[in-house]
C-alpha cells in the first residue's frame, strides 16, 4: 500500500486562518483611509498569456481597469509582464531594485520570486490581514497561507484552489449510452467500454497524445504518474518505481494499442491534433481540464448535434485511487514592498479583502449592469460571449480578481446549464479523485545536470517516456522495467534520489499532497 501523506509545505510553521479576524467584514470600497481616496499605488501583474492584455495599446487606460478603479476607489498604474518572458523580467526587476509597490507572483519558494521574499524586499503582512482583511482571514485556506510564508510569517495575498483537482475523464455519453454499457469504474470497465465503442466505429475509443500529456488516466488509477514522487521505504522517489503497478499500467496501454483502441502514431500526436480529433466528433474518451467542458459540448454538437459530453469518475486501480495529478493550493499571489507606507499598505490589503464581497464578485465575474447583464424578475441574464475577442475580455476582466477561489467561477456557472453541470462534475466527481506527489520548490538542483531524469509539471522525464513508448509498440518487453528503473539509478537518478530525501529530511522547500480517495 501506498504510505498516505498529509498536505502541508513542510519547513514553514503553522499559520491559523479560520477564526482570526479584527474589525467588521466591511464591504465598501476601500479608501486611503477608509473615506477618502483614491489609494494610488504601482503593481505588476502576469499577462497569462491573454490576448486582449496583450494587445493593449495602454492598459492603464483600459475600460475595465478604469471601472474596477471607480469601484474599489484605487488608482492603479499597472506594469504588465508578459507570461512567455514572466520569470525573466521577474528577476530582472528585482536585480534592478526597480520594484512596483505591489508584485505578482507564486509562491515564496518559487522560481519567479527569485529569493526576493528571503533577501527581504516584502513586508510581512500578519498583523495587517488580522486587523484589516477579516474575509480573506476566513477563506484562504490553510495550504495557500502555508505557501506564501517564510520562517511563519505571510508575505502575499493570494489566489487559491479550494479543489486542486482540476483535469477530469470526459466521455461522449451518446456514444456510451449506444454500447448499452455502464459508466466505466474499473480499468478494465473503461477498456471494454472502449471496445464497444470501437465497434460503434469510433476512431479513436480514448484520445492520447504525445509524452502522456492529458492523457494519464491509467497511470493515475494505478498511481504511477510519471512526475510524481512519493515516500518509499524511508526514501524519496518517482512513483514508476512501483514495479508492479507500472507494469500493470503499462500493459493496459499496450493493450489499448495493440486493439486499435488508441491512435497508432501516439506517441507522436501533437495538442493540436489532439483537440481537432475530439472536436471532428472522432473521440470516445479524453483527459482534459475540466473547465473545457462547455467548449468541447460547443464545438463537438456543431460536428455531430447529437453529441452528449459529461464528465465521469475516473477508473479505480487496485488501492482505490483514480484521477489526475492535483494542482497546488496557490494559483497567484501578490506581495507589498516593503517600502510602501502603513498607511498605503492597509488600503491595498482592505482593496484585496474586498475582492471577497458580492460586490466585487458580481463585477469581476460578470461586468457592469446594463452593459454585460441585466435583471429581470430577480432573475440574472448575463451576455454570455460568443466571439474569441469577448471570451479574451471575459478573461481579461476576471484576471484581474487577484483575491479569491479560482476553482469555479459559482456566479457565472450558475447561470448555464453548462455551468451548473461543470459546478456538480467539481463537487461530486473531481472532488473525490486526484493523485498527491512531494514538491520541491525551488526544484532538485540535480536535474540541471541530469536533464533528461527531469519531469515537467505533467509529464515524466524523458528517459522514462522513451521507454514507456518502446514497451507499448513492442519494441522492448514491460517485463524489463526493473532495467528501467536501474538505468534512471545510474544515470543520475541515485542523486536526485539522494538530494530529493535529504531535503524532505530537512524541511526545506518541500510540499507534500495527499491522494485523494
Amino acid at each position: 500500500m501506498k504510505k498516505l501523506i498529509s498536505t502541508v509545505l513542510v519547513g514553514s510553521l503553522a499559520v491559523t486562518a479560520a477564526g482570526c479576524g479584527g474589525g467588521k467584514n466591511e464591504s465598501e470600497a476601500p479608501g486611503a483611509d477608509g473615506k477618502q481616496g483614491p489609494t494610488k499605488f504601482t503593481i505588476s501583474l502576469n499577462t497569462s498569456g491573454n490576448a486582449y492584455a496583450e494587445s493593449s495599446p495602454n492598459i492603464n487606460e483600459d475600460k475595465w481597469v478604469k471601472k474596477l478603479e471607480k469601484l474599489a476607489n484605487v488608482d492603479m498604474d499597472i506594469r504588465f509582464l508578459p507570461l512567455k518572458e514572466f520569470d525573466q523580467k521577474m528577476a530582472v526587476m528585482f536585480a534592478g531594485n526597480d520594484i512596483p509597490d505591489v508584485v505578482q507572483g507564486s509562491s515564496v519558494n518559487s522560481k519567479a520570486m527569485s529569493g526576493s521574499v528571503e533577501a527581504g524586499l516584502f513586508m510581512p503582512l500578519d498583523d495587517l490581514l488580522k486587523e484589516y482583511a477579516p474575509n480573506l482571514m476566513k477563506q484562504v485556506p490553510k495550504q495557500a497561507w502555508d505557501e506564501v510564508s517564510y520562517q511563519g510569517k505571510i508575505y502575499a495575498v493570494p489566489a487559491w484552489l479550494s479543489n486542486p483537482s482540476r483535469r477530469a475523464l470526459f466521455i461522449r455519453t451518446d456514444l456510451l449510452e449506444k454500447t448499452g454499457l455502464p459508466t466505466p469504474k474499473t480499468v478494465e470497465d473503461m477498456l471494454n467500454v472502449m471496445r464497444a465503442m470501437k465497434k460503434l466505429g469510433v476512431e479513436n475509443p480514448y484520445q492520447i497524445r504525445e509524452k502522456f500529456k492529458y492523457a494519464d488516466t491509467i497511470f493515475g488509477s494505478y498511481d504511477v504518474i510519471g512526475s510524481q514522487f512519493e515516500l518509499q521505504d524511508g526514501q524519496v522517489v518517482p512513483k514508476f518505481f512501483d514495479v508492479e503497478n507500472m507494469t500493470k499500467a503499462l500493459q493496459a496501454y499496450k493493450t489499448m494499442f495493440d486493439e486499435g483502441l488508441i491512435p497508432k502514431d501516439f506517441a507522436t500526436v501533437t495538442s493540436t491534433d489532439y483537440g481537432k480529433n475530439i472536436e471532428a466528433g472522432k473521440v470516445g474518451m479524453w483527459s482534459a481540464n475540466a473547465e473545457g467542458m462547455a467548449n468541447y459540448r460547443t464545438k463537438v454538437k456543431k460536428v455531430v448535434p447529437e453529441a452528449k459530453i459529461d464528465i465521469i469518475p475516473s477508473p479505480k486501480g487496485p488501492e482505490g485511487y483514480g484521477g489526475h495529478l492535483l494542482y497546488g493550493s496557490l494559483s497567484t499571489a501578490l506581495y507589498i514592498n516593503k517600502n510602501v507606507k502603513k498607511e498605503t499598505a492597509i488600503s491595498i490589503v482592505k482593496f484585496l479583502d474586498w475582492m471577497l464581497t458580492d460586490e466585487a464578485e458580481k463585477f469581476f465575474s460578470i461586468g457592469v449592469e446594463g452593459e454585460n447583464y441585466t435583471v429581470e424578475n430577480g432573475q440574472i441574464k448575463y451576455k454570455f460571449p460568443q466571439t474569441k475577442e469577448e471570451v479574451d475580455e471575459e478573461g481579461f476582466r476576471n484576471n484581474l480578481w487577484w483575491a479569491h477561489d479560482i476553482t469555479i467561477n459559482k456566479l457565472r456557472s450558475s447561470l448555464s446549464q453548462d455551468g451548473k453541470d461543470l459546478a456538480k462534475a467539481f463537487d461530486t466527481v473531481l472532488a473525490k479523485e486526484g493523485l498527491g506527489t512531494i514538491e520541491f520548490t525551488p526544484t532538485l538542483n540535480a536535474f540541471a545536470k541530469y536533464p533528461d531524469l527531469m519531469p515537467t509539471t505533467d509529464t515524466a522525464p524523458k528517459l522514462i517516456i522513451d521507454h514507456m513508448v518502446k514497451m507499448i509498440y513492442g519494441k522492448e518487453p514491460i517485463s524489463d522495467w526493473p532495467k528501467v528503473i536501474e538505468e534512471y539509478k545510474a544515470k543520475g537518478g541515485n542523486e536526485v534520489i539522494k538530494e530529493a530525501t535529504d531535503r524532505y529530511n530537512k524541511k526545506e522547500g518541500v510540499i507534500v499532497r495527499n491522494n485523494v480517495k
